[in-house]
């Protein structure tokens, strides 16, 4: 293996100090632009590369920031990391992606080491820590920025999803089908989003003068296939439900499954509505109806208010309020 060019070596080539080629190399002051030239020269010809590390002591920044999701095998965070990359590859960052699998005390480790990792800052999407701990996890941090969650009294900026108004679009489409009985197939009881989802839904049942009943709710890990059980639960306790709003689309794939195997039509006997519109959302039989959510604009637009926070803009405490649409396909038409 060629040993590593350290910039002793390339001091002792150039015939100057160690001092002269950090000056160079870092277009510091002190030196002329010839000499300044020459040292660049001979430390391309060696094949130097300064250190990350070494550097990032004198400039007070590691040029990485990172961004911890719930389960990056949900194609919502997939697509959120995505625009979180893009964006801070095209800015000179480069991302840890960290996974938690839904766990909230690895959640904590995993910040705990980002911060021992001086990173420049976290994108942290959807947290499942409770509120105290979240607050302990991210006091050492200097900038961050939170995906469809906020804190009492935070100075960062977040990107939320009007989950209150997708709850209200999607329960709203099934009651203008005639669904008078609607289930809500809701997220883990740690989730934010899902009693704003939630909410709407209730409000929607409300308006058409339904109360809301808490037997036709029943909380899931979205992943399909406990959402297939829930579901099965569900309709097999509720058997007046004649549509089912889900989560997200992982929820709804799960309530798709869950209506095959006892022998419910969709949509005839049951009408389904998802969210996120991930892909799958289209190639599963029949395609979902659910709410659109721009995951990857959500990722680009968290990192640019992380950026601004890290240079200490003034946008860096903004808001910015992602709406939902709802796309109407074969499971509700």
């Amino acid at each position: 293996m060629a040993k590593r060019v350290t910039i002793v070596d390339v001091a002792r080539e150039a015939g100057v100090s160690v001092m002269t080629v950090s000056r160079a190399i870092n277009n510091k002051d002190g030196i002329s632009e010839a000499t300044r030239l020459r040292i660049k020269a001979i430390a391309e010809e060696l094949g130097y590369r300064p250190s990350d590390i070494a550097r990032s002591l004198v400039i007070d920044r590691t040029g990485t920031i990172g961004l911890v999701v719930m389960d990056n095998s949900n194609p919502f965070y997939s697509e959120v990391a995505r625009g979180v990359e893009h964006e801070a590859y095209a800015r000179g960052y480069n991302v840890f992606l960290c996974n938690t699998e839904e766990d909230p005390e690895r959640e904590f480790t995993v910040l705990r080491s980002l911060e021992e990792k001086r990173v420049d800052g976290v994108i942290l999407c959807t947290p499942r820590l409770d509120e105290d701990m979240l607050q302990t996890a991210l006091k050492q941090h200097a900038a961050v920025v939170m995906i469809n969650r906020r804190l009492p009294g935070q100075k960062f900026g977040s990107v939320v999803l009007n989950d209150e108004r997708g709850g209200q679009l999607a329960t709203e489409h099934l009651l203008s089908r005639g669904h008078k009985n609607i289930g809500f197939l809701a997220g883990p009881k740690r989730s934010s989003a899902s009693p704003r989802r939630a909410k709407g839904y209730r409000a929607a049942l409300e308006a058409a003068g339904i109360t809301p009943r808490p037997e036709w709710e029943q909380h899931c890990i979205p992943m399909v296939a406990t959402a297939r059980e829930e579901a099965c639960n569900l309709i097999m306790r509720q058997l007046e439900l004649t549509a089912i709003f889900c989560f997200n689309d992982l929820c709804a794939v799960g309530a798709l499954q869950a209506c095959a195997t006892l022998g419910r039509r969709v949509p005839d006997d049951v009408a389904i509505v998802g969210y996120d519109d991930i892909p799958l959302a289209e190639l599963v039989t029949p395609a979902l109806t659910t709410c659109h959510i721009p995951k990857y604009e959500i990722g680009s637009q968290a990192m640019q208010l992380l950026l601004n926070h890290i240079n200490g803009c003034e946008e860096a405490c903004e808001d910015v309020v992602i709406e939902p649409e709802l796309i109407i396909r074969a499971s509700a038409p």
